[in-house]
């Protein structure tokens, strides 16, 4: 049988979901785990359970576009400088995590207090 678009689809954002789901297993310090499009768009994401969240709606979606924004920007330098590895954002509560693969964006937030970022890091990009 024939996969319509829409299957792939579907599959595609059950491959990403259950890709979350692992980040999310890496660390008790990982807050959300969410996979994003070339345009801000998010895929698929969670928060782990019995979180608030600390962006309301709204301003998630301007973070992420500007995300996307950085990200894409980004491509033109590949080149020059390489690959990008990955980006992290150190802000008063948490800090966030940016990698990306295959075109996508995985967006991570953790705890601000982790002290092992490195592995944590490592952790992440062996469950993409």
């Amino acid at each position: 049988m024939v996969k319509t678009p829409a299957d792939k689809w579907k599959d595609t954002v059950i491959k990403y979901r259950k890709q979350c789901q692992k980040i999310l297993q890496v660390s008790n310090s990982v807050r959300y785990a969410g996979v994003v499009n070339a345009y801000g768009r998010t895929l698929t994401g969670m928060i782990k359970p019995n979180l608030k969240p600390l962006l309301q709606s709204e301003d998630f979606k301007n973070e992420l576009f500007v995300i996307s924004t950085l990200i894409s920007l980004r491509k033109d330098s590949v080149s020059s400088v390489g690959k990008l590895e990955h980006v992290i954002l150190q802000h008063q509560k948490i800090t966030i995590l940016i990698l990306q693969k295959n075109n996508v964006t995985y967006y991570v937030s953790l705890n601000r207090k982790e002290k092992d970022l490195e592995n944590i890091v490592s952790s992440i990009k062996k469950a993409i």
